[in-house]
This record gives structure tokens, sequence and C-alpha cells, in this order.
């Protein structure tokens, strides 16, 4: 992790997005060394939840065993495993026997959407993942994650697409809390020009982050593009300064 960019970054997000809660970054290591290992999973566990301890500033490691979701062993690589019911489960249910979420209309839909699911193997033993602050010039972040309000969210969508000439420099895909964090953004790194991810969009997963917060994953070449152009952007224009504005007062009604 180079520490000139850090210092910068964390120095601009304070200046220009005052108050907003800074990222955690993750990446794959086989021995996370000064990293607390997420405890064995016992029943079913949300990884999104688990996540509030590091938004609240512990790093936090996981493994196959470690992660408590069947979708969330598939979304972070440890397996490529499914539930043979999981088109079910995501639908319609079988009645008697499976309740069903009912995200998708039929479980002929869900087969097809996982098909056009590209495999994702984990490249490291251990998932982890380290608030902004915590990292360490040995960590090597592969994704950055922003737990994120809508003018915050405003500003670094604009900011993604800032220096690209397509239309599309953020996506919205359709899947789990973990997969619009770790599964796509994750495999964006081997496009030449990788995209954002916007998610959380997850309904089972929304309980686990606040009311008014969606996440933006960005991929770690191209979180560094953009914190080399924040300071010939639109954040040094009075336009933004309104907004800027708007998230401080946001902040400080929160704390009253």
């Amino acid at each position: 992790m180079d520490r000139a960019l850090k210092k910068h970054f964390t120095d601009e997000w304070r200046r220009y997005f005052p108050g907003a809660e800074l990222p955690i970054a993750l990446w794959y290591e086989d021995e996370p060394k000064g990293i607390t290992q997420a405890p064995v999973a016992k029943g079913h566990r949300c990884l999104i939840c688990d996540l509030s301890g590091v938004r609240q500033g512990n790093a936090l490691s996981f493994g196959a065993d470690t992660v408590g979701c069947g979708g969330g062993t598939r979304y972070t690589g440890f397996t490529q495993e499914i539930s043979p019911q999981f088109d079910y489960f995501l639908s319609c249910g079988i009645p008697g026997k499976l309740e069903g979420e009912r995200y998708k209309k039929s479980p002929e839909i869900v087969h097809r959407m996982m098909e056009d699911m590209a495999p994702f193997h984990a490249p490291a033993r251990h998932l982890v993942f380290s608030p902004w602050d915590l990292l360490r010039e040995k960590d090597e972040p592969a994704v950055v994650i922003f737990f994120a309000t809508c003018d915050v969210l405003a500003g670094l969508f604009t900011l993604v697409n800032y220096d690209r000439v397509d239309l599309h420099g953020v996506i919205a895909p359709m899947g789990a809390g973990c997969a619009s964090i770790v599964y796509y953004p994750y495999t964006e790194l081997a496009s030449e020009r990788p995209r954002a991810v916007l998610g959380m969009f997850d309904v089972s997963a929304r309980p686990c982050v606040g009311g008014s917060e969606l996440t933006l994953a960005i991929p770690w070449p191209l979180f560094a593009r953009m914190v080399e152009n924040i300071e010939e952007s639109f954040l040094i224009t009075p336009s933004w300064d309104k907004v800027r504005d708007r998230i401080r007062r946001h902040l400080e009604c929160e704390l009253q």
C-alpha cells in the first residue's frame, strides 16, 4: 500500500467529503498475519453483517469455513458448489418444503442467470477486509468499498466517470450483497478498463446496513486513477461546494 497515496486520499476525502465514512479495502492473502480471523461459522451468518465490525475499525479475515452463508462462500470464491434447490430458493420455493425469497420470477430464470455468471476461484486461502485507516505498507488492496449515502455516492459516481469516454463506468448487476462488493468488482480487475459496482440492493442484506446507504465497490486500478484526478475535477467547483456543505450539515444533524 503506497503510503503517499493513502495520505493523499485521506486528506482529500476529509476536505471534499467532510465527515463521510472512510472506505474499507479487501484483498486475498494466504497468511494474513496480524489480522483477526473470523470465527468458524455456526449456522447461517451474513458476511455483510460481519463487516459491521470492520466499519467500526477492526480488520478481519475470512476463510472457506468462516463465511457463514452458502451464497457468500460461492461469491467469495471459496467454493463453486451451489445448493441443488437454489433456483427454487431464489424464486418461488417448494410448497411445504422450502420457502422462496421471490427475488426471481421462476427457477428457470435463476438457472439461466447462474449459468451466465463466470466462475470465480479465490486466489488465496483468506479474504481480508480492513478499515482504510489500518492499511499497512505491506497490504495490497484489490478493491475499495464505500458505504455511502446519496450525496457521497453522487460524488464518487461522477469521479469514476471523470476520465472515461464510455458511459458505463459504474454498473449495478443483480446479486447478493457480498457479490456486489467481492465477486463483481474482483472480476472487474481482469478488464482493461475496470468498472465500479453499485450495490447493496439485496433485500436480505439490507438490515445489515443503514437505511440510506448503498455501496460502491471500486477495483484498485480505477480507485488509484480517481485519487489522481481529485484536484482537477468537479470537486473543486462551486457546484460541489453546495453538496459538500449538505454532507457536512447531514453529519452534524446525526451527531446532535
